[in-house]
């Protein structure tokens, strides 16, 4: 099965509405579209909303980067999933950043996986173990948790529409920032997938989109997308600067063509 790939620029907390709109209109200008690859840019809630009218969703889709899984309710200052219907193609969900400093189990994440896709929206769910885990030999069983915490309670027409982001934490540049190596990142792609066949077949398991995410940069980033089964990248602090993150696209459709 052919799995489009998927390149994602997650803008954290960072820019204004005004610098998103400038930051959207000079990636617009410098990329170069493929067919054969998804672009998507997660900038803050607040400029989400008004990025979505100037956005040209042929060529770059939106993501939100967190949500609440309640649709609606006395819940001050959340912004529930049904509020970011239509604006939003996808939404990232479980990132360490939200599992550490905003104590995310896997109950909550679970949660908001479910209300993504009750709302339309395609969840980038992540998963990742952290140094201490992968030390003591635990990295395997942490992710088998997390993807079937989050994915078990889900039809297998709903798979369909998942994107597992593998991000080990200990990889992350808030959190470590060590070179993940392109043998480690494919065992453990292997192992989300072979958790996902155990859940679902291997149908399933093949249709789903895991891709990489990790420090990517644009120096490094064509040694993960050549690993066999991974099938994009997660951009953290290098989608920051547009043209960085259009080499990051144009190398994935480098490797693609060699």
């Amino acid at each position: 099965m052919i799995r489009k790939k998927f390149i994602a620029a997650n803008l954290k907390m960072h820019f204004n509405v005004a610098e998103a709109s400038t930051y959207l209109h000079n990636l617009s200008k410098t990329l170069t579209s493929h067919r054969e690859i998804e672009v998507v840019i997660a900038p803050s809630l607040v400029a989400i909303q008004p990025l979505s009218r100037e956005i040209d969703v042929r060529k770059i889709k939106l993501a939100a980067q967190n949500a609440y899984f309640e649709d609606e309710g006395a819940y001050t200052g959340e912004v529930s999933f049904s509020m970011l219907k239509g604006i939003a193609s996808y939404v990232i969900i479980g990132h360490s950043e939200r599992r550490i400093y905003f104590h995310e189990e896997n109950d909550v994440i679970a949660k908001k996986v479910k209300a993504a896709l009750r709302n339309r929206m395609s969840p980038i769910l992540c998963v990742g173990e952290n140094i201490t885990e992968r030390r003591d030999g635990h990295a395997k069983r942490v992710i088998n948790d997390q993807i079937t915490s989050a994915l078990s309670h889900l039809t297998e027409e709903e798979m369909h529409n998942i994107v597992i982001a593998y991000e080990p934490v200990w990889a992350i540049s808030t959190f470590g920032n060590e070179q993940a190596m392109p043998d480690d990142v494919e065992k453990m792609i292997n192992e989300i997938r072979k958790q996902i066949t155990y859940l679902y077949g291997e149908k399933v398991a093949e249709s789903v989109r895991v891709i990489y995410g990790g420090s990517v940069k644009a120096d490094n980033v064509a040694s993960y997308l050549a690993i066999p089964g991974c099938d994009g990248a997660l951009v953290g602090g290098a989608s920051l600067n547009y043209l960085e993150f259009n080499k990051i696209v144009q190398s994935c459709f480098n490797v693609m063509q060699s």
